[in-house]
């Protein structure tokens, strides 16, 4: 287990180890390497760009869901952009094609709205996003495919229009998942569509490709990647993993603020699963603390609670060999991703600091403390 300075660390904040970091990476290189793909950092989960150097060493570039995405991608990590939207505002849209390599389309009817202006746009490629109506997602809210959804195009869809200008397909539907999920939905994808594949010059698997976990079936998804490519010849293939990059490679230190008593033991923290870590609530999911065990698991179990005035700030039931103390700091783990890209300042709690910590050689730096200002700066 890492053993951060917590003496070192003021709460709550958020940590990520470097070394882990390369870890993850070299893993990424592995199925680079092995399958000739590129590989490309999904901000919309990790967005921590004091570390866009490191990963540029490796990464092939960005991928972003809106202009101020994209022009971070841009500036911080300097390689290739590609943009995807539900749906694009024309001034978003300029915006984009100033700064994107690509830009992938959610449906024909914004392809054909703005055709004048892509047309102009002589050195950004496009893309269509395909649904294959085939989920894998066990959580409807994180499912692309589930019925009704918004996002992607119906191979029904297709029929009766022009795809010129159109030199790409991407497809995405994975959450978190091993190759065989992305095995089975190639099958279906490629039943699906494709009639269209060997007039694309690229085409993009999107996210959810759970590469770095300690199971993940890389072979798998090697042979999978480079069996597509024997079939179709596809010139670029795409991956956009944004968990995969930074999973199990932060850490969110808060402290006990006061504990108190209501059928049983609450602990009151100065962090928020609502301000700080929503996914807690919305996935929802109990993330792991170090030296803890499941209620009742240990000899003393309590509730953890966030500080904001909702009632429902509850991280969730755990257990400790000792009782806990004001002042006593826990260590919650796999915080980088999805954490920091969807802080709030609800109540108007201050966000987590951001700290780097580099497990191989003790480094440990204070990257951003945040203010009041940064609180009023957001409203007016």
């Amino acid at each position: 287990m890492i053993s951060l300075p917590l003496d070192r660390i003021k709460t709550p904040s958020f940590v990520v180890d470097k070394a882990l970091l390369r870890k993850n990476l070299a893993i990424l290189d592995q199925v680079r390497q092995r399958t000739g793909v590129k590989i490309l950092l999904a901000q919309k989960a990790f967005s921590m760009y004091a570390v866009y150097p490191m990963l540029a060493e490796i990464l092939d570039g960005t991928c972003a869901s809106s202009p101020d995405e994209a022009r971070l991608g841009r500036e911080e990590f300097g390689k290739e952009v590609t943009a995807f939207a539900a749906a694009y505002s024309a001034g978003d849209l300029a915006e984009l094609l100033q700064t994107c390599d690509r830009v992938i389309f959610n449906s024909f009817s914004q392809w054909e709205r703005f055709r004048e202006m892509t047309s102009a746009a002589e050195n950004v490629k496009f893309g269509l996003r395909c649904n294959p109506e085939h989920s894998e997602g066990t959580v409807e809210i994180y499912d692309p495919c589930a019925p009704k959804s918004r996002l992607g195009i119906r191979v029904c869809d297709f029929k009766g229009k022009s795809t010129e200008g159109i030199s790409g397909l991407h497809v995405h539907n994975l959450c978190e998942q091993n190759a065989d999920a992305f095995a089975r939905t190639l099958t279906a994808f490629e039943e699906k569509f494709g009639f269209l594949i060997p007039q694309m010059q690229w085409i993009n698997f999107g996210g959810g490709h759970h590469i770095t976990r300690p199971d993940y079936d890389i072979d798998l998804l090697c042979n999978t990647l480079n069996g597509f490519r024997q079939r179709w010849g596809t010139p670029e293939i795409f991956l956009e993993p944004g968990e995969a990059i930074a999973l199990n490679t932060g850490f969110l230190v808060a402290s006990v603020l006061d504990i108190v008593h209501n059928g049983v033991d609450i602990a009151i923290l100065d962090t928020s699963a609502e301000a700080h870590m929503p996914d807690v609530l919305e996935m929802p999911y109990r993330p792991f603390i170090i030296h803890s065990g499941e209620a009742g698991e240990k000899a003393h179990t309590y509730r953890l609670a966030g500080h904001s005035c909702l009632a429902g700030d509850v991280i969730g039931e755990y257990s400790f060999d000792q009782k806990l103390e004001v002042g006593d700091k826990l260590v919650f783990t796999d915080m980088a991703h999805y954490s920091m890209v969807k802080t709030n300042t609800f109540n108007g709690l201050r966000l987590p600091s951001i700290a780097l910590f580099d497990s191989a050689t003790g480094e440990y730096q204070m990257l951003r403390n945040f203010t009041y200002e940064d609180f009023k700066s957001r409203l007016s």
